[in-house]
């Protein structure tokens, strides 16, 4: 660092050059590949935390060597103005080769933190797991080196002792990580080979072993663990816990490939008949290395890194007071002011859709922490005080111009189209984003569209798939799919199937249960806001497609709308506002006479729209724009209910 010599009325003070900064210790976690935003007026010091992104597993065969964790770096820089971030992808995993010829690594890359004077922040890239080396089918299999070293792969099936092999070890960049695992081979014909671990960041990568003599077998080395990064960052990705090695392979016949390390790392693959699987990539934005390959088994990709940046507080070292106040004036002097971590249980339920005749709406998609049934809670999230967040309420499916029976769209309806709920979001765009999807709106039936010759899934897929139709054929009786975010919990479940001809269409399904005929699927009981009996994201029920029968089925607790009557004069409900309800599916019959096929009826309804709460715990205050959204006090902890789309500030 610079020496800065001064002299002044204070006094003749000589040291290093001082440097104020006032961010308030705000984090941003950076997941984007190539990312640049604005650091706040009064930050001029920052603490970069970089990771890189994991070495893909080995492409041997027999076997391959885990790849190793990207390299974990975290320094502090003098920034102000403009960061520019990139985050190092992971590195591409194959198909096993063999024999192999000189040895090509699949390392990540690196992640780097700029700011504009060019002081950096850079994290290596992990190492490619080991397969043969240069020079042939006999040479050693090295692991590659990186951030963490990549684990070792096969060392020869022609070596004199069989055992684990040092030498293949990967080794790591000081400070980034740890060193790979060995392969290890058994005495007799070839096949009989493990691969090493990856390294991570917390540890090295495991060793392979040699587990038995008759028969020969060996263990494949499993990855090293990361570490749990959560008490310094809040938000990160995995719940914290970062840089974990892959796992090494298999062959047969040895007795297992190996597991990746936590914090990321992917599975070593194993052609063992006894214990086979493929390999899999390390997580996104862990930085953890791929699974590495066996005998026909492909290797997998390193996860992608990630970085934080945190604006730091600073006013450290002897400052005289003309420098002091000159920083002051420009807003750099800390006050004490530190934006502190603020956990948040959520409920996000994305607008239920449209129902047809017969076919009832699904439910948007219901996510939600802390409150509610347990198997559909999910972790809380972690935002930062003194910041705003952006909500989405998704709307119900309706027609363009608001009709309860919805036009069919142009396209494929499979997801998009005015019938379908549309999609809720807390945070969109960020790590922590919590995502909805809108429900289910039933296909079209086959009116001689060009996309209607596919029969063979009638029911419209979403955060909780609509009914199916009541149809000769069996195939367009078949409920939609719930769940399209692929979430875990679920955010929905499938719509029930319709009967046959002239009967009943399926029921939507609901947050808790799936439609089953023309009974909706069941919403989840949520107490967030304080409100006894409340409940969200029920699905429409099942119309009808007879003259037969009077009563409509009702829809699934949680809004889903009453499908109609089957006579003149019934009308299926609306899915309830702000439940992310499905809409009951209406009825052929209207004044005495059964419509056609492809003909509208005033009959089928709106799904409702969704909803967005937060709620904190006690002592932080949350405000919310525009006004139609509110704030009330609950157990002396703050809730912000999103009955539209707006702003959420954690003051």
């Amino acid at each position: 660092m610079p020496i800065n010599k001064l002299s002044n009325p204070q006094g003749n003070i000589i040291g290093v050059a001082n440097c104020a900064s006032f961010g308030k210790d705000k984090k941003t976690v950076v997941t984007s590949t190539n990312s640049s935003f604005c650091l706040q007026a009064g930050t001029g010091l920052v603490e970069g935390f970089a990771v890189a992104g994991g070495g893909a597993g080995g492409q041997g065969a027999p076997v391959g060597g885990g790849g190793g964790a990207g390299g974990v770096v975290t320094s502090e820089i003098a920034a102000s103005g403009t960061v520019n971030i990139q985050i190092g992808a992971g590195g591409s995993g194959g198909a096993a080769t063999f024999p192999s010829g000189p040895l090509s690594y699949a390392p990540g890359n690196n992640t780097t933190i700029t700011s504009p004077n060019a002081t950096l922040v850079q994290s290596c890239g992990g190492g490619g797991g080991g397969a043969r080396g240069p020079g042939g089918p006999l040479a050693p299999g090295k692991g590659g080196s990186g951030g963490s070293g990549g684990g070792g792969g096969n060392p020869g099936s022609a070596q004199a002792n069989p055992g684990a092999y040092p030498a293949t070890k990967g080794c790591s960049v000081s400070g980034q990580g740890n060193p790979g695992g060995a392969g290890a081979h058994g005495s007799g014909p070839p096949g009989r080979e493990a691969g090493g671990g990856g390294g991570g960041y917390n540890a090295a990568g495991a060793d392979a072993a040699q587990t038995s003599s008759s028969p020969v077998a060996a263990n494949a080395g499993a990855g090293g663990a990361g570490t749990d990064f959560s008490p310094l960052y809040s938000g990160l990705p995995n719940s914290g816990v970062l840089a974990g090695g892959g796992g090494g392979g298999a062959a047969s016949p040895g007795v297992a490939s190996a597991d990746g390390g936590a914090g990321g790392g992917g599975n070593g693959g194993s052609s063992n008949p006894g214990s086979p699987r493929a390999s899999t990539a390390g997580t996104a934005n862990t930085g953890g290395g791929g699974g590495a390959s066996a005998c026909g088994v492909a290797s997998s990709n390193g996860g992608s890194g990630l970085a934080v940046v945190k604006e730091l507080n600073n006013n450290r070292g002897v400052w005289p007071l003309k420098q002091q106040a000159t920083a002051v004036k420009a807003g750099k002097w800390p006050d004490g002011t530190v934006i502190q971590s603020v956990t948040l249980n959520y409920l996000v339920v994305a607008g239920g859709a449209a129902a047809k005749i017969s076919g009832g709406g699904g439910a948007g998609g219901y996510r939600a922490s802390g409150f509610g049934p347990a198997p559909l809670q999910g972790t809380a999230v972690s935002v930062d005080s003194g910041s705003s967040y952006t909500i989405v309420v998704g709307g119900g499916g309706a027609g363009p111009n608001g009709q309860a029976y919805p036009s069919a769209p142009n396209t494929d309806p499979c997801s998009t189209g005015p019938g379908n709920g549309q999609n809720s979001s807390f945070s969109p765009g960020t790590p922590f984003a919590i995502n909805t999807t809108g429900g289910g709106y039933p296909l079209n039936e086959s009116c001689g569209a060009p996309w209607n010759s596919n029969n063979g899934n009638r029911g419209g897929p979403g955060g909780s798939g609509s009914g199916g139709y009541p149809a000769t054929a069996s195939a367009k009786r078949v409920g939609g799919a719930g769940n399209a975010g692929s979430y875990s919990p679920p955010e929905g479940n499938p719509g029930g199937g319709g009967g046959g001809d002239q009967s009943t269409g399926g029921g939507g399904g609901g947050a808790v249960s799936a439609g089953s005929g023309g009974t909706a699927g069941a919403g989840a009981p949520n107490l967030i806001t304080g409100v006894a009996c409340s409940a969200y994201a029920g699905g429409g029920g099942g119309g009808f497609d007879s003259k037969s029968g009077t009563s409509g089925n009702a829809g699934g607790v949680g809004g889903g709308g009453t499908s109609a009557t089957n006579n003149s004069g019934g009308l299926a409900c609306h899915g309830a506002v702000n439940t992310g309800g499905g809409g009951g599916g209406g009825s052929t019959f209207q004044g005495g006479q059964t419509l056609a096929g492809c003909g509208r009826s005033k009959y089928a309804s709106k799904g409702g729209s969704g909803i967005v709460v937060l709620r904190s715990p006690a002592g932080y205050p949350m405000s919310v724009s525009p006004g139609t959204n509110a704030v009330t006090t609950v157990c002396g902890q703050t809730v912000a209910k999103f009955t539209v789309s707006g702003t959420l500030t954690v003051n």
